[in-house]
């Protein structure tokens, strides 16, 4: 078909003379202005070009736009190569790739000689594939005269990018400007807005909703509202590659596509003059405190909300409906995936590029602690030498495999198993595991023995993982380049433990509270009444998701039973406890497996820490009579006090604590000018003596029966302040009747 004008046309000749001239340029474009499908094929007459897009769905719709209007044909000219999927031959000068697809090229042939230039779109997404991409297609670049980058996008902040390519010419291409209105609807109903919203208008409605599930929901209410006289088309990312096709292929019949961010940019969804978007989307966040990923529902960025609306307003006037109060304030723009998600495919794709990922010149450079995460997960997993960061064999396996480093550790320690790739297609695929009613020792297999109940597409992925990945695992791996049948259920429990090592969980309290454990992480967490895993002390916990609103822990949805001969310790310490129904410290050799215990025996008590914890369980307690009148006769008498020192001395060598005496220590001449300024007792005329009673202001009493006190004309002084004793005067029942600092006044006076 001939091409329709776009508003990007006229600049297309400036940009390919800037970008023949300093092989670099970002081009910043409206949605709409044409960018995706005419900058990359007017630049293939100076060499072949592959154009990194963000997702699979958007490179075959694009590949197919574009061969439509050069007049060209998918799999000649033009092709895609997205993961597990190729459409391309040895004609082909423009090639539509994604998912690593770049990397993977670059790590095979660091100059990346088949191709003339590359083309990174939607780069304001910020994917870890872009970002790792362009770090590494720089350095090619720097390495070849004549090879181009060219990053697009639509709403990013272009100096950044500009600047990592040494400070390259950008291009901000206006779009068409069709009316746009926008409107703020916030707590409707999807059913209902979208429902208003194809009655205010004639063309396609494109409504956002945040997840695969939550457009299954909205599926249900739309037709309920709308019934048969709309069709409602569902689009995300878990769909096979036919059903997204058949999405997005024009029809004369009108259409409500409920879809995900995945139709926010670069895919075209034909005839759309209205979008009911939520707000709301599926992001997935890393926690390394407790090693666990999820999917997080959150609100849109402003640029992300803009192009969404955007999509109303490509062909004509359009409306866009926005679910959420208009006084709500989204960030700017999205948060890149290098800093919120687990590293470690990338660290490894590093890694077998020949980098090192602490020094490698990145775009945007990951946080250390994310580093050093993902790092560590590379050496549980095997596949690198913690000590040298050089790839193991097992590493480079694992990375010819199309998988994140778990999956394809578990893959290859099932040896290809059938089960075990199910198993990874699925995890890989994010696709939707319901509710397990049964008692089960593994979710993950009982999924995927309900094969039927698999969507084809995961089925495709499962026998690719195969076919792709063992078929290339070279020398010494033929045992695994076939298919293998199924491995019995110890073994495929087994194979998911050697990619979650860090994932281990156990009971707390089997019989009392069975689905509250403690990972290995040291953090606890509870398994929800999603699993049927309800047996077994030992566990791994496969999908793990912060607690609800209210919740302090975790929720395992999908688990699976760990024998424990399975478990090494990761190390062993000898740890002292005090025991506060004896009152001693007991010592025990532990063996540990993260923060999990997997075994203990008693072991020799070590004195010094034996002190120091008796010492911490006395100060605990509070100090008892006797010892808070010594410190208050130091204290009168003049003397430093340090608690701490003091009870650290007298546990010295004790055995339980009701062995400190915090005086057994003191030196002679010490306790002899202690006893002297600040004496236990005080002598009356009767003879008699009677504790003294050191008080918490300073100040010091006795009490005394008034017939003792006979022949004492004055208050007795103690100390080097001669501190007149308070006097509690008792009668004969031993009644306290008055109390006097001068008795020489009570004598006279009072008596």
């Amino acid at each position: 078909m001939r091409p329709i004008p776009l508003p990007i046309d006229p600049w297309i000749p400036e940009i390919l003379a800037r970008v023949r001239e300093k092989r670099a340029a970002v081009v910043m474009a409206a949605p709409g202005a044409g960018k995706t499908t005419r900058v990359s094929p007017a630049l293939v007459p100076d060499g072949p070009v592959i154009v990194l897009q963000p997702r699979r769905v958007a490179a075959r719709s694009v590949a197919r736009r574009i061969a439509d209007e050069q007049g060209w044909t998918i799999g000649r000219e033009i092709g895609w190569h997205v993961r597990f999927e190729r459409q391309f031959g040895p004609r082909t000068r423009l090639l539509l790739a994604t998912e690593g697809i770049l990397t993977a090229r670059l790590q095979q042939d660091p100059l990346l000689s088949e191709f003339r230039t590359i083309v990174i779109d939607e780069f304001h997404e910020r994917s870890i594939h872009a970002d790792l991409g362009i770090a590494l297609a720089r350095q090619a670049w720097l390495a070849r005269d004549d090879l181009r980058i060219v990053v697009m996008s639509a709403t990013m902040d272009p100096a950044p990018v500009a600047e990592f390519l040494g400070g390259c010419p950008v291009f901000d291409v206006p779009g068409r400007t069709h009316p746009l209105e926008v409107s703020y609807h916030a707590g409707a109903a999807v059913g209902g807005a979208v429902a208003q919203v194809v009655g205010a208008t004639t063309g396609q409605v494109l409504c956002f909703l945040p997840g695969a599930a939550e457009i299954r929901r909205a599926a249900g209410e739309v037709e309920a509202a709308l019934g048969s006289s709309v069709e409602v088309i569902q689009l995300h990312g878990s769909m096979d590659s036919a059903e997204q096709d058949r999405a997005l292929a024009p029809v004369a019949t009108r259409r409500v596509i409920l879809a995900t961010n995945i139709a926010e940019t670069s895919l075209t969804v034909p005839g759309v003059t209205a979008v009911v978007d939520t707000g709301v989307q599926k992001v997935a966040r890393y926690d390394p405190g407790r090693a666990i990923d999820s999917l997080e529902t959150e609100w849109i960025s402003r640029d992300s909300a803009d192009q969404r609306a955007g999509r109303a307003a490509r062909l004509g006037p359009g409306i866009a409906w926005r679910l959420w109060p208009e006084t709500s304030r989204l960030r700017p723009h999205r948060e890149p995936d290098i800093h919120r998600i687990d590293l470690s495919g990338a660290l490894l794709d590093v890694l077998a590029w020949g980098g090192d990922p602490g020094t490698m010149d990145w775009f945007d450079r990951p946080q250390p602690a994310a580093l050093a995460t993902g790092l560590e997960l590379l050496a549980r997993l095997g596949a690198i030498d913690a000590a040298r960061r050089g790839l193991t064999a097992l590493g480079r396996q694992m990375h010819q495999l199309p998988l994140h480093p778990r999956l394809a550790r578990i893959l290859i320690a099932a040896g290809g198993a059938r089960h075990a790739a199910l198993a990874c297609a699925l995890l890989a695929e994010r696709h939707f595991l319901p509710p397990h009613a049964e008692t089960t020792q593994s979710d993950l297999l009982s999924a995927i023995e309900r094969e039927r109940d698999l969507p084809p597409h995961v089925l495709r992925v499962a026998r690719d993982l195969v076919v792709s990945g063992f078929s290339r695992t070279g020398p010494g791996s033929t045992d695994q380049v076939r298919m293998k049948p199924d491995t019995p259920d110890a073994r495929f429990r087994h194979a998911l433990l050697q990619g979650y090592p860090d994932r281990v969980a156990r009971r707390r309290a089997p019989g009392v509270h069975p689905a509250r454990v403690l990972m290995a992480s040291g953090h606890g967490a509870v398994v929800s009444q999603e699993s049927g895993v309800r047996d077994g002390e030992f566990l791994i916990a496969l999908d793990v998701q912060a607690g609800r609103r209210g919740e302090a822990e975790a929720r395992i949805r999908m688990a699976s039973v760990v024998d424990r001969e399975w478990l090494s310790p990761t190390d062993t310490r000898v740890e002292h406890e005090f025991d506060p129904a004896s009152g001693t410290v007991r010592a025990y050799a532990r063996d540990y497996y993260g923060a999990i215990v997997l075994s203990e025996r008693a072991a020799a008590l070590d004195p010094e820490r034996a002190s120091d914890l008796l010492a911490a369980a006395y100060l605990a307690a509070g100090l008892n009579d006797t010892d808070e009148q010594l410190l208050r006769r130091l204290r009168f008498a003049g003397f430093e006090v340090d608690l701490q020192a003091l009870v650290a001395g007298a546990s010295r060598g004790a055995r339980s604590i009701s062995d400190i005496d915090l005086g057994r220590d003191m030196a002679w001449q010490k306790r002899q000018d202690l006893d002297r300024l600040a004496p236990w007792n005080l002598t009356v005329p009767s003879g008699r003596s009677h504790r003294l009673d050191y008080r918490a202001d300073g100040t010091v009493s006795a009490t005394v029966k008034l017939q003792e006190l006979f022949g004492l004309a004055d208050t007795p002084r103690i100390g080097g302040r001669a501190e007149p004793v308070l006097l509690v005067i008792a009668a004969p029942n031993g009644r306290p009747v008055q109390m006097t600092r001068d008795l020489r006044s009570f004598w006279a006076r009072t008596y």
